[in-house]
């Protein structure tokens, strides 16, 4: 299967261009707002509840799409998914931007840092990074093109594929449980329960207008009820989405306190050293080392014993204090791991995976 251009890449495959467009163009879109006097970090996009219900949405009609509910065919005009058809790059690029959009709170445990950077440095010098970065997420479909024995070892097309389309649907659904959480934790459970009806009403309209096996009748009459419940829906989910959550009690305990950088200040001056987590809900590394490490007895056990005071810094709805903190830090997003010791000039940064023996060493410096 040879391009037009006579090359060994499929042409069904995204092109090496086409990837480092999914990394340019966040990156722009981020430089342009920072230019603008924005403060912006690395995962930003996730901390807007409307963008967390609009890549819910998104992906229930990609995953009832893969599972067969509806096709996008009946819905969308014709000239949309011919233009579709014309313009395959333009299509690839479109595709890895959603992908680098979604992805970018997992970024952390492998370019915390080198984001961080780029995100300090000139505009030619920060779209370079990601250039680069670009070009890695490239890198198999170059060794394809460049070894045709490696594409044809690749399966081929066959029945399996319709049971796999189907496979598919499920990691778009579960993606979705992640993001109703996300959006739960930054506006509570209102929020998330008018999330989850306005999916329920829109699911009805997909069904309603793209489902293959109605007819024009039914499909025009059903159609216009589930309209009307998806405006219904809407007209309830819209303002609990500005809802800001009650503060969490779940791990509100006397041991973590709510961070601020007066506190840390504070605190280190009176001779206390400090441990500060910043974190996000929409950060699944945060959350992995939340559950693991950070919830260790020994390491609790530790923390207690050299009286360390511990802070979290939630950032998982747009914070100002704390995206300058990050910043100063030299860092675009989340998980950061900083102890402060007294008298030191700056903190000590922990790695993005946390483990327990990283935290204990830590711990056993600031004797």
């Amino acid at each position: 299967m040879r391009s037009s251009a006579g090359s060994c890449w499929p042409a069904a495959w995204p092109t090496p261009p086409a990837w480092c467009c999914r990394s340019w163009a966040l990156a722009a879109l981020l430089l342009v707002l920072r230019a603008g006097g924005e403060q912006l970090g690395w995962g930003f996009q996730l901390q807007s509840p409307a963008f967390v219900a609009g890549l819910a949405a998104l992906f229930t009609l990609i995953g009832l799409n893969l599972a067969g509910v509806f096709e996008f065919g009946s819905v969308l005009p014709a000239r949309w998914s011919a233009a579709r058809a014309r313009h395959p790059m333009v299509d690839s690029a479109l595709t890895g931007v959603l992908a680098v959009a979604v992805a970018s709170p997992c970024t952390a445990p492998f370019m915390g840092a080198s984001l961080g950077l780029a995100v300090t440095l000139p505009a030619t010098q920060a779209l370079a990074i990601f250039a680069a970065l670009g070009l890695g997420m490239a890198l198999p479909y170059l060794l394809a093109s460049a070894w045709p024995a490696v594409a044809r070892a690749l399966p081929r097309p066959g029945p399996w594929m319709v049971n796999f389309k189907v496979l598919l649907a499920f990691p778009m659904f579960a993606t979705v449980v992640w993001l109703v959480w996300v959006l739960g934790q930054q506006t509570g459970i209102d929020g998330a329960a008018a999330l989850l009806g306005a999916l329920l009403a829109l699911a009805f309209v997909a069904w309603a207008l793209g489902s293959p096996t109605l007819g024009t009748r039914a499909r025009t009459g059903l159609g216009a009820l589930s309209v009307l419940l998806l405006v219904a829906a809407l007209s309830w989910a819209l303002p609990a989405f500005k809802t800001e959550a009650a503060a969490s009690t779940a791990d509100a305990s006397e041991r973590w306190q709510d961070w601020s950088p007066q506190k840390v200040a504070e605190l280190t001056a009176a001779g206390k050293p400090v441990f500060v987590d910043f974190t996000a809900a929409w950060c699944v590394t945060c959350q992995y080392n939340k559950r693991t490490t950070l919830s260790r007895p020994e390491v609790l056990a530790d923390f207690e014993a050299r009286r360390v005071v511990l802070l979290r810094a939630d950032w998982t709805r747009r914070d100002a204090r704390i995206t300058a903190e990050l910043a100063r830090l030299g860092r675009s997003g989340v998980p950061v791991y900083a102890l402060y010791a007294p008298g030191a000039t700056s903190p000590r940064l922990l790695n993005e995976i946390l483990s327990a023996s990283e935290v204990s060493s830590a711990l056993a410096s600031l004797n």
